[in-house]
């Protein structure tokens, strides 16, 4: 962990970090956007509208609904924590209960309506919130938390009883947090720690244990919001806000289930803008993993892939596991922005050093070779016949005198040094102890990240609890595989920050000519043949082959002689998906009685499976080329999605596709392409000529374009294959299916 009770490892303001980015004002706090700039084609929002929380968290006045100071009554020991956290923050808490005149000394009212002034937060401590709630809104509480379950977490009814618990906050004004939320937000946070914190966002109160124990090891956390079920305030609002927090290094989320995509992204844009990391574990990489955590929350979970590929687009770090969250979000609060992405591993063991460049390598991580000048200052003190080359190898000895802090000033003052990674696997006083000490002092003195591996499974050394844990400026690990991912999170989050450019930015606002092209193709629940979705493809300019459309045996000769031979030959129909298993396409046909024997087979093969026809595709044969595939789905959480991968059966065999969610840019374009395990295609392989990656990237711009206009309308859009010819011929969508919405 990263300690202590003083110092910061952070130089650079919130004000800098904004600037850098090229923050968007966004719209005014509690106001969605107005101006026409600041809404998309189909009419979204284009920026996160972040909620007013001050009060939330900081509130002036606070009433406890259901309040009890009985013992033995459960809502006993809610009261007394709500009494000691209003003491803290320094609100008047008034405690609601019909019966009591008093509550652990507090006059008491008997309902809402005699509260003695209007408050800022409600706390229901009751079964049924909803007449509460109604209650509450006729005396202009801004927030209120509930704590009670049964609702969406418990099957269709509960659903139903939260859809009515929704609907009653909507016409309240007031925010909601909850239902089956709990006390998370009103935890003791340690008031002695300095420096930038970790805001915690969590679905499941004790998931979010782990992080807020950070606070013993000196890591400080400022907020907690447990979300529970979102029937209101949900992760992108306390996402959105934290992002402002001047206080705020780093946020931490555990997400069960997100209740709308589209304002993740858009809260997720707003801290990638402001370049405050977003690390996160989301739960449903597997079935099982997101059948539980629906019926825990009662939210949707999303495909895995794209939660996975809408959360890298817009910088969010996604980890597996709580002590991952742990480590990376608290390297992330603190760490000061690096100067280089090279890695150096330090060690007095040459296989401790070899095996940490294992894996740091594998990590993809980058560690360079030092200098010959650098080795060889390294060597005054550490013998020739050690490595020093990175690793660097000490042999052990160095360490135990004034040598070691002079080899460790060497490897900072290198200027391709960024990070210094120094794995200490066991205690050894009192070596140790001189080693731990000399990293701590280098750190103090140098802008360059320090790591750590603290491996013993003690835990209680001195050189562990007191030196290390309580240095501000040493980031201090228990495993060395926590450290290299944190490490890997670090770098890549301020490349990406350094780069970034919101999509939002992007986005187009108004709809093109291609759109109104485009409505007139579209038939509301059917599937387009492949000659009308060829037409959709045409309206927003993707090529596609030479092709007529014939209704007889003579059309077709006549059409192929003006496409030019050789040709391909497909039955055309609404109904058909995969014409080349029931043997509805013919290549390669070079003559007259070829295309005639070819159409009258086409037709005869659709008569027998039933299929309707709306005639036959006589289209130039296209043969060189790359096949890949570029398609629009339409996922439940975040609506349209764009995926390109390598087309023709590749795709389904292989599974080599990559993921984005629209609006996005041409470098989003691209990466998808390095994403891909079959990428080396593109580039020429065993003699074969480069392709036209620039035609390619085209095609994926103008497919999210459609999937932007026409992502209401359009269920499900296939270009397979599309190919990718040599560079400079462009590309050719040598099929299309098209579903409509």
């Amino acid at each position: 962990m990263l300690g202590s009770t003083h110092g910061t490892l952070t130089t650079d303001s919130r004000r800098a970090r904004v600037i850098a980015c090229g923050e968007h004002p966004g719209p005014a706090v509690h106001g969605r956007p107005a101006d026409a700039d600041d809404l998309d084609v189909s009419g979204r929002p284009l920026y996160a509208d972040v909620p007013d929380l001050d009060r939330f968290f900081r509130p002036e006045s606070v009433a406890v609904i259901g309040a009890s100071d009985a013992e033995g009554r459960p809502n006993t020991g809610v009261t007394r924590q709500l009494v000691d956290w209003a003491g803290r923050v320094g609100a008047r808490l008034h405690p609601v209960h019909p019966t009591r005149e008093t509550v652990f000394g507090l006059p008491c009212s008997a309902s809402v309506a005699d509260l003695p002034e209007q408050v800022d937060l409600a706390v229901l401590l009751v079964a049924d919130p909803l007449p509460v709630l109604e209650q509450l809104a006729e005396t202009k509480v801004k927030f209120a938390v509930a704590f009670a379950s049964g609702f969406a977490e418990t099957g269709e009814e509960g659903a139903a009883a939260q859809e009515r618990l929704a609907a009653a906050v909507a016409r309240s004004g007031l925010r909601l947090l909850g239902p089956n939320t709990n006390l998370n937000a009103f935890e003791r946070f340690r008031e002695d720690l300095t420096g930038p914190s970790i805001a915690l966002i969590t679905q499941s109160g004790h998931q979010g244990r782990p992080v807020f124990a950070l606070q013993e090891n000196g890591v400080r956390l400022s907020h907690w919001a447990p979300t529970g079920n979102e029937a209101d305030l949900e992760t992108s609002d306390f996402l959105s806000y934290f992002a402002e927090r001047p206080e705020v290094g780093a946020i931490a989320c555990y997400v069960e289930g997100l209740k709308d995509g589209r304002s993740f992204l858009l809260a997720a844009d707003r801290a990638a803008r402001h370049g405050v990391p977003v690390v996160a574990v989301k739960v449903g990489r597997t079935e099982t993993g997101a059948r539980t955590a629906a019926s825990h929350t009662g939210k949707l979970t999303g495909a895995d892939e794209v939660v996975d590929a809408a959360m890298r687009q817009y910088g969010v770090i996604r980890v597996d596991g709580l002590d991952e969250l742990q480590d990376t979000a608290a390297l992330l609060a603190r760490a000061r922005p690096p100067r280089a992405d090279g890695v150096v591993v330090y060690s007095i063991s040459g296989g401790t050093g070899a095996h940490a460049a294992d894996l740091a390598t594998a990590a993809g991580l980058t560690l360079p070779t030092l200098s010959a000048a650098k080795q060889a200052e390294l060597h005054r003190w550490i013998p020739e016949y050690l490595s020093v080359a990175n690793p660097v190898d000490n042999g052990g000895h160095p360490v135990g005198d004034q040598r070691g802090r002079k080899i460790i000033d060497a490897i900072l003052d290198d200027p391709a040094v960024g990070v210094l990674v120094c794995p200490i696997t066991g205690p050894f006083p009192p070596l140790s102890d001189r080693l731990v000490r000399d990293l701590v002092d280098a750190a103090e003195r140098t802008d360059k990240l320090v790591c750590v591996v603290w491996g013993s499974p003690v835990g209680t050394e001195p050189a562990y609890r007191e030196v290390l844990l309580g240095s501000s400026r040493v980031a201090t690990f228990r495993t060395l595989g926590n450290c290299l991912s944190a490490v890997r999170a670090y770098l890549g989050h301020h490349r990406f920050v350094r780069g970034y450019r919101s999509p939002f930015d992007e986005a187009p606002r108004t709809q093109s000519p291609s759109f109104r092209k485009a409505r007139l193709l579209m038939r509301p629940g059917q599937q387009l043949s492949e000659h009308a979705a060829k037409q959709l493809l045409r309206a927003y300019g993707i090529r596609v082959p030479r092709e007529q459309l014939v209704t007889s045996a003579a059309a077709a000769v006549r059409a192929a002689g003006l496409v030019g031979y050789p040709v391909v030959m497909k039955a055309s129909g609404g109904q058909i998906a995969h014409k080349t298993e029931l043997g509805l396409v013919k290549i390669g046909l070079t003559s007259a009685s070829q295309v005639r024997d070819a159409y009258r087979e086409l037709t005869d093969i659709a008569r027998y499976e039933g299929v309707e026809l709306d005639g036959v595709l006589v289209c130039q044969m296209v043969e060189r080329g790359v096949e890949m595939v570029v398609g629009v789905t339409h996922d439940e959480l975040f609506g349209p999605t764009v995926t390109v991968g390598l087309g023709g059966v590749l795709v389904e065999v292989l599974r080599d596709a990559a993921v984005r969610v629209p609006p996005f840019g041409e470098d989003q374009a691209r990466d998808m392409l390095a994403e891909l395990r079959g990428r080396a295609l593109l580039d020429g392989v065993r003699g074969r000529p480069a392709a036209d990656v620039e035609a390619l990237v085209e095609v994926i711009l103008r497919v999210q374009r459609m999937a932007l206009e026409l992502g209401e309308d359009i269920a499900e859009l296939d270009i397979n294959p599309l190919v990718v010819l040599p560079c400079g011929q462009g590309a050719v969508a040598l099929d299309a299916l098209a579903v409509c919405r």
